[in-house]
């Protein structure tokens, strides 16, 4: 039996569509309208019930300003394995277009947007939500912000605004760094269906007082996920063939991992402890938001990039710890041989050439869009203020010394993610069952602070590391069923992580003959989305799909 219980709610979004421009926008809704609930599969029979939605009714105002009104059906909280540890956290949700601006159409070969709301690896649920966008994140007992974040418990949900962004971010990211709900959205309008995952994240507790949301939950669960999808193939409206990841931060991490590890062996046991569905967990494109990732190697990239910077409060960090752990990212840079993207005119990447690459691929580009965007006056006061720029009327450079001291304060202080003391929200992450925060690279339990007994890294760690890290299947056991279409951003004024994480993750994707997009956001903090309308249309062309058939 159908539920059609139709809803009118009003969304708009005023983003900016032009990438590289600064833009300051969220997401406002009327929230006066209940919603009736809509029943899921319940039975944990992993069989999609094509009849159990709910059928509402949107207004989303697009990129351009002009407005779409979309009927959908909306299926809400289904539980997609079938020995769930949580099903909170373990359940998504399926919305599809049925009419767009009083055409009605067909979506059952759209593109799927997978869109997580993962932020700081903590765990995120869309048990509350009530339609499209309504996942939520933040934590269990014992779970905690992630590292240099605010608290936890910001809501990814149609009720969140700009006012619950994080400092430097714009009106796309929560305080927790999770993505909002502007691609799901924007997805919605364009025609394609939209699947909303919840996962287990760190700090989840149990009544025996076990953690059970540790690292590779997060991952295993998203995996669990696009199975479900992937099994229900002619139930499930839309192409389960062109599944396309969505995440920002830690969220954008494990969807490139999720990108890059389709059906790897190494999951496999941890996929059928949970009963996840028997089919392919392979996806087709990854679209991921400043990426915190390769964290076993982050330490030393972080020193590289930011080490010279200054906290906020005007201290210095620690300089010897910050040398080590750059040398340590010079040696691991070596290792990976990795080229320069196509006509960049840069070979092998090393810590020596690095800067000057960053400079000429992304930095400079970015500045110079953003610049060009400007008017006149705007642009004359602008290159007052910031006079390490020389603008010769259609292009700007700098150095990079002149870059650094631009961005100007580090937001984390070293080592920024196996801090000594444990105190990192990464540390949470690679938690065990008993321990809550462990420490996960042999430079920080070498100089733990907290009086471990041991100075080693745990025998379990290097596998979660591979369970956890996408360079893994990028670079050492070379995945032939990852994904060959990459979107990938960050903003330059990003200090929650190293600009090499992004760079290398698209240099090693194209080395491997995939397709890449990458670009930075100009003078953007973290979690930053300037040019959302512009990744609704890369789907479109990355999958070959046109547009909604009309019925």
């Amino acid at each position: 039996m159908k539920h059609r219980a139709i809803k009118r709610r009003n969304v708009v979004i005023g983003i900016g569509a032009t990438a590289g421009v600064a833009a300051v926008g969220g997401i406002a809704l009327n929230a006066g309208a209940a919603t009736a609930n809509a029943s899921g599969s319940g039975d944990n029979s992993l069989v999609f019930d094509p009849d159990a939605y709910t059928e509402l009714t949107t207004t989303v105002t697009d990129t351009e300003g002009t407005e779409h009104a979309v009927t959908y059906h909306f299926w809400k909280a289904i539980t997609y394995v079938s020995k769930p540890v949580d099903a909170t956290y373990q359940s998504l949700n399926v919305s599809v277009p049925v009419e767009i601006d009083g055409t009605a159409v067909d979506a059952s070969n759209a593109p799927i947007l997978l869109a997580n709301s993962v932020g700081g690896y903590m765990p995120s649920s869309v048990a509350d939500a009530t339609g499209v966008g309504g996942a939520s994140m933040g934590g269990g007992a014992g779970g905690g912000a992630p590292s240099g974040a605010p608290t936890a418990g910001a809501s990814a949900s149609p009720t969140a605004s700009a006012s619950a962004s994080a400092p430097g971010a714009n009106g796309n990211t929560n305080a927790t760094g999770g993505a909002m709900n502007t691609n799901q959205l924007l997805a919605l309008a364009a025609g394609y269906v939209v699947v909303e995952p919840g996962a287990r994240g760190r700090g989840l507790k149990n009544s025996d007082g076990e953690y059970y949301g540790s690292a590779p939950a997060v991952i295993v669960d998203l995996k669990a996920a696009v199975r479900y999808v992937r099994s229900n193939k002619g139930r499930i409206p839309g192409n389960v063939d062109r599944i396309v990841s969505a995440g920002t931060s830690a969220g954008g991490a494990v969807s490139t991992l999720l990108g890059a590890s389709g059906d790897s062996p190494i999951y496999d046991k941890h996929l059928e402890e949970i009963g996840a569905a028997d089919a392919s967990d392979a996806i087709f494109a990854v679209g991921a938001w400043c990426p915190i990732t390769d964290l076993e190697h982050a330490d030393g990239a972080y020193e590289w990039n930011w080490g010279t910077n200054a906290l906020s409060t005007g201290k210095q960090v620690d300089q010897t710890v910050s040398k080590d752990l750059g040398s340590q990212f010079a040696e691991y840079q070596a290792k990976l041989r990795l080229r320069g993207l196509k006509g960049s005119g840069f070979g092998t990447l090393t810590a020596r050439n690095y800067d000057e690459y960053l400079l000429k691929q992304y930095m400079e580009p970015s500045a110079t869009t953003y610049l060009a965007a400007l008017s006149d006056s705007d642009r004359e006061t602008y290159l007052a203020k910031n006079t390490f720029i020389t603008w010769d009327g259609e292009k700007a450079t700098f150095t990079w010394a002149g870059f650094l001291t631009h961005v100007g304060a580090r937001k984390k202080t070293v080592p920024a993610f196996d801090a000594f003391d444990l105190s990192a929200g990464e540390n949470n992450e690679f938690g065990s069952a008993t321990t809550a925060n462990r420490h996960f690279t042999a430079y920080g339990a070498k100089n733990d602070t907290t009086g471990l007994a041991g100075k080693r890294v745990e025998s379990d760690i290097p596998e979660l590391l591979h369970l956890m890290n996408p360079m893994y299947h990028l670079v050492e056991k070379v995945n032939g069923k990852r994904s060959r279409h990459w979107w990938i951003r960050l903003g330059t004024n990003d200090t929650d992580t190293s600009h090499v994480i992004s760079a290398n993750l698209a240099a090693r994707a194209e080395n491997l003959g995939d397709e890449v997009d990458h670009l930075y956001y100009w003078d953007q903090g973290h979690g930053a989305n300037t040019d959302p309308g512009d990744f609704i249309t890369w789907i479109a062309e990355v999958t070959g799909y046109k547009k909604a058939k009309k019925k």
